[in-house]
């Protein structure tokens, strides 16, 4: 498609969007909404709701306790389970199903089997049987395991996860039932993302136990859950202008691109009206989400033009982590039926904000005790203090593993800028906490800063509570009012890893202060002694690791000197950041704990470096193949338009002085342009089987390069002639909706 057509294919379609009410269909205001979201938009997910309606009795309390309580499951229930989930799965449709599972690829995988089979007498018959739904067999030999299997090692099973629900996925003519499953090799070693993390959820749970029984607050309490909500954000773009970018559809990201006049300096996209063709795409995304359970709950513009936000509200980690995938992957799928094409990379225009996904964690009990909620009186809730004071200890003894689990090639260009957390791991707390954790150092808790009320001082408006601490935008790890909100993981990343590795951290701190209080208490614990305990154990935490703590702006480079002079941890970039992985350190607390084995760790490690060359490698050869095939081709094109004007002038007899400067700068920038192609086309075929041997030699040699070859495009994009440039600009993608 040539340019010309991209951009005029693109305005068309917004302009014929942009006539249409917001959902391009009416506004359906004739229709009497019904009280339930399901009933409206139909329901696609096996919830406990179908499950009780179809399940007998005692079925449903055995598969109950196994998803509420761990218990194991047999083969009876396994059997009845797979019969109610086929019948419901064909009622609505299906003809095949998949277990769905998450390789670490950092995406979904499934592989569809057919419900009908031979029924021996020369008919057919549906069926799924126990064993179908508890196991499947993909091949395990064709996804990333960092070492871990061998090429001819192709055996590897799944296996279902009963505590995330089924749901259904509808195509044009298809309807196929997803089950979400684990996925391990035939060792039983995990390569997916979904296993580590509910080994992290099984030990946070264990030690936190512990901390609630010694509280005498464990009544009735089976388990403590992590709760996630993970805020998305993304880019949307016309998709004619996005298939005429090839730098776009190999990397997610443009190579080059020269910054419009205008982007988002005028603040005015924030929050701002959302465009038709926008909204009507949001709409038909939020009704896919709810049909398969997916709870969202808010939507709207972001800072920079083009970029907006889907927001879900809080669910088990398990759950949210999965939903996280769904919700992704509906975006991608939802998008072109509105000409659009949505762009989760963290970075896929220079110079303006990038996207992230706000990771908001909490720890609640199985009654629905949300434990880091403060409530009023703060300072005296020594429960909640023990809970807080276990998270900083963490943040601040592993903040090299939690930066890691936020590494990648998308991510590098994200953190540190004035736009998302710097890349230093570092707590805000607020005015509120931060005063009782100085308490806590002095010795005594004497009070709560309370927030009181907003006057507007007009008689119309009401009076609004003021929260008893601001909030801090530029922070990584933000305490924001019952929960920590991670704001540093990527938004093309599963929530799953980063979330393992905040649950391990944690369990291992309340592991410490579990075995601190329990050492405090002595063999006859005495419940006067308690507090004292406690009291003693918070102020030497906050001692120790109050280091992490810091309520300023993360942007400033004031803050950088003074991380560096508390010691923390700054790993500026993926290749400084995964080696923790292989260090004992992190192979001991992995272990201890259950979550990964050694060689298991190590595998993330490999695979995870391994993606990062993959990636850095298509975006260096389609940076060279851009250059050459469409810039230069371009700027030579106008090199030659320039001389013959040149030539045209001096045959007149004309001063021509300012015209062969000006080719004279032109010729000079395009044989630089071309040189640095050449010297990145040749380090492309530089590399070796060693990939973190391979990832420094792409920060030392191709990463410059790189950055030198874009700014030699992007300013060969302001000279060349405007008919002439082969690429959708800026302007284009960001303004045309």
């Amino acid at each position: 498609m040539k340019l010309s057509d991209a951009r005029k294919n693109a305005v068309t379609a917004a302009t014929n969007w942009n006539r249409l009410s917001p959902n391009g269909k009416g506004t359906g205001a004739e229709q009497q909404q019904p009280q339930r979201v399901d009933e409206y938009f139909g329901c696609d997910v096996f919830s406990l709701r179908v499950m009780r309606q179809r399940l007998p009795k005692d079925i449903f309390q055995r598969l109950m306790r196994t998803i509420q309580f761990g218990e194991g499951l047999d083969a009876q229930v396994a059997d009845v389970v797979a019969n109610a989930m086929k019948d419901w799965a064909i009622e609505l449709g299906a003809t095949h199903y998949t277990h769905w599972f998450q390789p670490l690829t950092g995406l979904t995988a499934e592989k569809h089997d057919t419900f009908v089979l031979p029924d021996g007498e020369g008919g057919m018959v549906y069926a799924l049987t126990g064993s179908d739904l508890c196991q499947g067999e993909p091949d395990a030999s064709s996804f990333p395991s960092g070492g871990l299997r061998a090429t001819f090692e192709a055996r590897g099973y799944t296996a279902w996860d009963a505590t995330s629900p089924a749901f259904v996925v509808r195509g044009d003519k298809t309807v196929t039932l997803c089950i979400p499953t684990a996925f391990v090799s035939w060792t039983g070693a995990a390569l997916d993302k979904k296993t580590p993390l509910l080994r992290s959820m099984d030990a946070l749970s264990k030690q936190a136990m512990r901390v609630l029984k010694l509280f005498g607050t464990d009544e009735g309490v089976h388990r403590v859950y992590t709760t996630v909500g993970a805020e998305q954000e993304y880019f949307l773009i016309d998709r004619n202008l996005y298939y005429a970018r090839p730098d776009l559809v190999a990397a997610d990201r443009t190579l080059f691109g020269a910054r419009p006049p205008k982007d988002q300096q005028l603040e005015d996209h924030y929050f701002g009206s959302i465009p038709p063709r926008v909204l009507a795409f949001m709409a038909e995304v939020e009704q896919e989400l709810y049909r398969v359970g997916v709870p969202v709950k808010t939507r709207h513009n972001e800072v920079a033009p083009g970029q907006y936000e889907i927001a879900p509200l809080f669910e088990n980690s398990n759950v949210a982590c999965d939903h996280q995938m769904l919700l992704m992957e509906t975006l991608k799928r939802v998008a072109p039926r509105y000409g659009l094409q949505a762009i989760l990379h963290e970075k896929p225009f220079a110079g303006i904000n990038g996207s992230g996904k706000h990771n908001n964690w909490s720890m609640s009990t199985d009654t629905g005790v949300n434990l880091l909620d403060p409530r009023e009186e703060t300072h005296t809730n020594r429960q909640f203090l023990v809970f807080l004071c276990a998270v900083i200890r963490a943040v601040d003894l592993h903040a090299d593993l939690l930066r890691a689990a936020i590494a990648s090639a998308g991510n590098d260009h994200r953190l540190g800028a004035n736009e998302a957390p710097p890349a230093i791991l570092s707590i805000f707390l607020g005015d509120m906490l931060t005063d009782i954790i100085e308490q806590i150092e002095k010795g005594a808790r004497k009070r709560t800063l309370k927030g009181g009320a907003i006057d507007l001082g007009a008689s119309s408006l009401p009076q609004i509570p003021r929260h008893s601490g601001d909030r801090n935008r530029t922070s990584p790890f933000a305490f924001t009012g019952n929960k920590f909100e991670l704001r540093a993981v990527g938004a093309s990343a599963t929530a799953a890893w980063p979330n393992t590795v905040l649950n391990t951290i944690v369990a291992e701190s309340l592991d410490y202060v579990a075995t601190e209080i329990e050492k405090g208490l002595g063999v006859r614990p005495k419940a006067s002694k308690l507090d004292d305990t406690v009291d003693k154990l918070l102020r030497q935490i906050v001692h120790e690791h109050k280091r992490v703590i810091f309520n300023g702006d993360n942007y400033a480079s004031a803050w950088h000197k003074e991380a560096e002079k508390r010691g923390l941890p700054h790993a500026r970039d993926t290749v400084d950041a995964l080696p923790v992985l292989q260090a004992r350190k992190a192979s001991r607390l992995f272990s201890k704990y259950k979550v990964l084995d050694k060689a298991e760790l190590e595998s993330r490690a490999n695979a995870f470096m391994e993606k990062y060359v993959k990636q850095m490698t298509i975006e260096t050869e389609s940076m060279v193949m851009i250059a050459r095939q469409a810039i230069l081709p371009a700027a030579l094109q106008h090199q030659r338009n320039l001389a013959d004007a040149l030539g045209a002038v001096e045959a007149v007899g004309l001063d021509s002085d300012r015209q062969r400067d000006e080719l004279q700068d032109f010729v000079a920038l395009v044989d630089e342009f071309t040189a640095t192609t050449d010297k990145l086309a040749a380090i492309n075929g530089d590399d070796t089987e060693d990939a973190f041997k391979h990832s420094r030699a792409i920060q030392k040699k191709a990463k410059p390069l790189m950055i030198k070859l874009r700014d030699l495009g992007d300013r060969l994009e302001t000279l060349v002639a405007n008919d002439l440039w082969p690429l959708p600009s800026y302007r284009d993608m960001l303004f045309i909706k």
